[in-house]
């Protein structure tokens, strides 16, 4: 739960509530609640009576959820100001989760029970409801379970689908908690703005990996974090993303259509496969320009070479080039320019100029604290309409979810 492309401030103020059923996996939902409470949002918690087998009130509240609610009948768990315990998540929270949910709330909220008060706080709740059922693999599989399921996503919910393998009672199957990862986003996904929906984005990102010998390879240090990020602050907000991922490129959603690739030229066939579906192209990939000769498929033995040996290089395909090049009416490109130059301003504007990029988000990866494999950058950003901006140090998640708004506003 620590990926910085997961991390976004533009959820600071932003409220949601958390039902927690009884199961074994009770206890993994303090790490989510740790999560979002980092990304400052608001969060007040119900435990079910099952759910206080597993865990404690206690723990959640010293976590920050507040208030934290139990029972119906139970009279001190009312908010201060009065407002119905039953009622208050749906005056105040802009999006409800229920995980682990179990067997039994799903038949409650798909059956319309208000017996307990998690059921009544569901019922009486109009905003996006996520659950991420965890029970065992063979109730999960259960027609009554996928019934009430499939009722509940006709309704609206949005499902995190319990994960595959080994459960507390010994079976394997499909039935666990899911990955955290995935209930995590799926929480903010149901909290941001949705005004990406609609369209299509396709993004590159991470190092390429150019194949010399049978063990060797050149590449570049490129962790894919800002491309990840750009990725996810999309998806977050509505669209469908296709993310074309260089080697080594971090965990990404699975709502994501994830493209793994290798070479530079195995990137440019997977992005040309979904360009044209496409209404917007981030190029966030840092493509290795050339490609050594091959020295064929075994390793390259130095006993041949003592005194050294040279390696030709041949030209890669301009991916960002290439697709602008061929770009139909209405797409909008994002490209980016990692540089070591001193006046990177100019490199910028000269990529602007001589790719067809709609706007370039420039950094200088040789500065201390940013670029290559940090979690933060400091970047410049120009656009076709003269617009410019330098940006200091922030997250690179905080600087994907502001260049989505740019790339809107073209």
């Amino acid at each position: 739960m620590n990926s910085t492309h997961l991390h976004f401030s533009a959820f600071r103020g932003r409220r949601l509530h958390l039902g927690v059923c009884g199961s074994v996996a009770a206890y993994k939902v303090c790490d989510l609640l740790r999560g979002w409470v980092r990304d400052g949002i608001s969060t007040s918690a119900t435990l079910t009576d099952g759910a206080r087998q597993f865990v404690t009130p206690l723990s959640f509240a010293a976590l920050g959820a507040l208030p934290v609610y139990g029972r119906l009948d139970d009279a001190t768990e009312a908010p201060a100001d009065e407002i119905f315990a039953h009622l208050e998540p749906g005056q105040r929270a802009q999006a409800m989760i229920i995980a682990p949910a179990s067997a039994d709330a799903l038949s409650r909220l798909a059956n319309g029970a208000a017996s307990d008060m998690l059921s009544a706080q569901a019922l009486a709740f109009s905003g996006p409801l996520v659950i991420a059922p965890a029970m065992n693999p063979r109730m999960w599989a259960h027609p009554a379970v996928r019934a009430n399921v499939a009722i509940l996503q006709e309704r609206g919910a949005m499902l995190v689908r319990p994960g595959c393998g080994a459960t507390a009672c010994g079976d394997m199957g499909e039935g666990r908690l899911a990955d955290l990862r995935e209930i995590h986003v799926a929480a903010l996904r149901a909290l941001a703005p949705q005004d990406m929906a609609g369209l299509r984005v396709m993004i590159t990102l991470g190092p390429t990996r150019e194949v010399w010998d049978g063990v060797r390879y050149w590449t570049n240090p490129s962790s894919g974090r800002m491309g990840a990020s750009l990725a996810v602050a999309a998806w977050l907000r509505g669209a469908r993303v296709d993310a074309v991922c260089g080697p080594g490129a971090p965990w990404l959603p699975q709502g994501i259509c994830r493209h793994d690739v290798v070479s530079a030229r195995d990137m440019l066939a997977a992005a040309e496969a979904v360009w044209d579906a496409a209404d917007m192209g981030v190029f966030t990939a840092a493509v290795a320009d050339f490609s050594p000769v091959s020295a064929g498929p075994e390793k390259f033995k130095k006993e041949g070479a003592a005194d050294g040996f040279s390696v030709r290089f041949t030209a890669n395909p301009d991916i960002l080039k290439t697709l602008a090049a061929r770009r139909s009416r209405g797409q909008r490109i994002m490209g980016f320019a990692a540089e070591t130059a001193a006046d990177l301003a100019a490199c910028v504007r000269r990529k602007l100029a001589s790719k067809g990029a709609d706007m370039i988000v420039g950094n200088n990866v040789n500065q201390q604290g940013a670029g290559f494999g940090a979690p933060d950058n400091t970047v410049l950003v120009l656009d076709r309409n003269g617009r410019e901006e330098r940006w200091p140090a922030r997250s690179k998640a905080d600087i994907a979810w502001d260049l989505c708004t740019w790339l809107l506003s073209l």
